[in-house]
């Protein structure tokens, strides 16, 4: 049974005695939070110094930590900022972290989305980046769309393309299209490169 866990560091306490005196200041004070993206939706809470935590029959499968984040619950959506998820092997072991400037979480299914300066780089020393990425839960599967550049670096060895598919452990990957390998011998020579279009 998978068990979810929200520990917004900021006691939920504290955020209600803060909105109370807010109140009780009066109407002319303005409001901090910002509408989330075009749609001009405030959020239904904010919180800083954010986790979420993941666990299935007991096993931490992984934890979001982000320096912000807002929930609007009409949308089953929290957005974050400043976001690190490390993800957790079968022993619970560490095996990757990703960063990104910014993600969105699905609180119903904790699908995730990560925009920005995406990196995924696994204890093994394997490291993706991109600028979009996403994390089907369920499927334990990271998933690049097929518009975005993926960079995958394995040692000297390089591999760019479109479109990617794999587990957050870089362990089995497959890129969609426009592959290109860039691979280097142990003397640090390049044995090949380029690849199909």
């Amino acid at each position: 049974m998978r068990h979810r866990l929200i520990i917004p560091h900021l006691v939920r306490a504290a955020l209600l005695g803060l909105l109370a005196a807010a109140a009780i200041a009066g109407c002319s004070q303005k409001r901090s939070v910002s509408p989330a993206g075009t749609t001009g939706e405030l959020p239904d809470q904010e919180v800083t110094d954010f986790a979420i935590t993941e666990t299935d029959a007991g096993k931490q499968e992984w934890k979001l930590y982000a320096r912000d984040a807002a929930t609007y619950s009409a949308r089953n959506l929290i957005v974050a900022r400043q976001v690190r998820i490390d993800f957790y092997d079968d022993q619970g072991k560490q095996s990757s972290e990703l960063v990104a400037s910014q993600g969105e979480i699905n609180q119903r299914t904790r699908n995730m989305t990560a925009r920005g300066n995406v990196v995924l780089q696994t204890t093994e020393g394997t490291r993706l980046s991109s600028q979009e990425l996403r994390f089907l839960n369920k499927e334990q599967k990271i998933v690049v769309p097929d518009d975005q550049l993926v960079r995958v670096q394995r040692g000297g060895d390089v591999l760019t393309g479109y479109g990617f598919e794999s587990d957050p452990n870089l362990t089995h990957f497959e890129f969609k299209r426009q592959v290109k390998a860039t691979v280097r011998s142990k003397t640090g020579g390049i044995i090949g490169a380029g690849g199909p279009r």
